[in-house]
């Protein structure tokens, strides 16, 4: 998983996020700094109940209530698909390397880091800063 500080390179470098279930997200300051969040739908089942009604269960539990946090004080930690996805056609290839993974673009630029989630960061922030 990448860190808060790429993460951070990445938004600043303009790197757009439209929230959908299955996101990762960090509150980086106040009470929750490092946790880690994820985007997702709460699972609602029906259920038939005496008397021929049914009703809607809304399933879930939680150790502490958050009524809500303003998008601005969220930070996306992009998964390896949803940057891979960022690079399109500018992406040759994933390689293994020693300590890590690099990806290729198509402009010959290599991108190292200990993963492959974090080299491909290291890629889109490049595209980023050459858009």
């Amino acid at each position: 998983m990448i860190d808060a500080d790429l993460a951070t390179r990445l938004r600043t470098a303009g790197l757009p996020w439209r929230p959908a279930s299955g996101d990762r997200f960090t509150i980086p300051t106040g009470d929750f700094a490092g946790e880690v969040f994820v985007v997702a739908e709460m699972t609602i089942e029906v259920q038939d109940v005496p008397g021929g009604n049914s009703v809607f269960k809304f399933n879930g539990t939680t150790e502490w209530a958050l009524d809500s946090v303003d998008a601005r004080r969220v930070l996306w930690l992009p998964r390896e698909d949803q940057l891979r996805d960022q690079l399109g056609e500018a992406f040759v290839g994933l390689g293994a390397v020693s300590g890590g993974f690099a990806v290729t673009l198509s402009d010959g630029s290599r991108h190292l880091d200990i993963d492959a989630e974090r080299a491909y960061a290291r890629a889109v922030l490049h595209l980023l800063a050459a858009s």
